[in-house]
């Protein structure tokens, strides 16, 4: 049954006549006639009886006014529904991202997207980079927010960078490194070449994530195959206040170095030049070919102005 053969039925019922009925409906009478001859054909049994006072309904014809009643204003409740939806008034946003990256991102995008869309419901999943872009993959995730990885796994994932956030190593104060950094312009911290970590204690985090994999690639780079690992720990925040109190040294990115808990003590931080590429790159993850809503390009939007130092043109729905 199409929306056009219920509106059909109903209305011819309404006005128990077809001439009556084809006028209200704007088509010729013809064809209303033939469309409702159709209909009975196609369901074995007619829905009205032909009587010189006009036209009546069979049971079955009652059956299927009263079914079209509630499919039309299904129907239009549906289409109500969508037109909320393309203008923000309702809707939902199921987005994934890291966790500390979502410290990082989410209290300034939530806040902003809160003033525009307040009745947009969000559903925030936290995970690792593997597991949210299982879940993008599957197609439980609208988007997510993560850090690109250096060889992409799925090719059916784009990914937009927003962000770039470079490593920094983390070590104890008064280390003897420092006579051997040089301040440069552009890094905010002194430079250090990563050649002379050879041999020096190295706290590192477990291979299986994002941060391990960057550090080791620009440890290889900078030509250290022996790497005098002393510890091995899942929490960069620990590491940070460990290489702190002189455990070793740790390669954290920037922004996530801001998220330690300072001690009676900060750290020594050192810049890592950028011939190492020793950096990783914030992104929106989408599956190609899927569809993002208004409330999801708009949300992207809002990160994207809430994020210090980005570039961006400003959005006339995200001010």
């Amino acid at each position: 049954m199409t929306s056009r053969e219920l509106l059909y039925v109903k209305t011819v019922a309404e006005e128990n006549s077809i001439s009556k009925a084809a006028k209200k409906l704007y088509i010729a009478q013809p064809s209303l006639s033939q469309a409702l001859q159709k209909l009975e054909e196609q369901l074995g049994t007619p829905l009205f009886n032909r009587t010189t006072s006009g036209l009546n309904l069979t049971y079955a014809g009652e059956r299927y006014y009263h079914i079209a009643g509630q499919i039309l204003k299904i129907y239009e409740d549906f289409e109500s529904e969508i037109s909320d939806m393309n203008n923000l008034k309702t809707g939902r946003i199921h987005l994934g991202i890291t966790n500390h990256l979502g410290i990082l991102t989410l209290p300034q995008t939530v806040k902003r997207f809160r003033e525009i869309c307040p009745f947009i419901e969000l559903q925030i999943t936290e995970d690792n980079t593997d597991g949210l872009e299982k879940r993008l993959v599957m197609g439980e995730l609208d988007f997510v927010v993560m850090h690109a990885p250096a060889e992409p796994q799925y090719n059916k994932i784009s990914y937009e960078i927003l962000q770039r956030d470079p490593f920094i190593l983390v070590t104890a104060p008064g280390h003897p490194l420092l006579e051997k950094a040089r301040a440069l312009e552009g890094y905010p911290y002194p430079v250090l070449d990563l050649k002379l970590l050879d041999k020096e204690p190295m706290i590192r985090l477990h291979p299986g994530q994002r941060i391990r994999q960057v550090t080791d690639m620009v440890l290889k780079k900078a030509g250290i195959r022996q790497i005098n690992t002393v510890m091995t720990l899942k929490n960069h925040t620990t590491a940070q206040l460990l290489a702190a109190k002189g455990a070793g040294i740790t390669m954290v990115p920037l922004q996530y170095s801001r998220l330690t808990v300072e001690q009676e003590e900060s750290p020594l931080l050192f810049s890592i030049h950028n011939r190492y590429e020793a950096w990783w790159d914030m992104c929106i993850a989408t599956l190609e070919g899927r569809f993002l809503s208004k409330a999801d390009q708009l949300f992207i939007r809002c990160m994207k102005e809430s994020l210090p130092g980005l570039t961006h043109e400003k959005s006339q729905d995200c001010r």
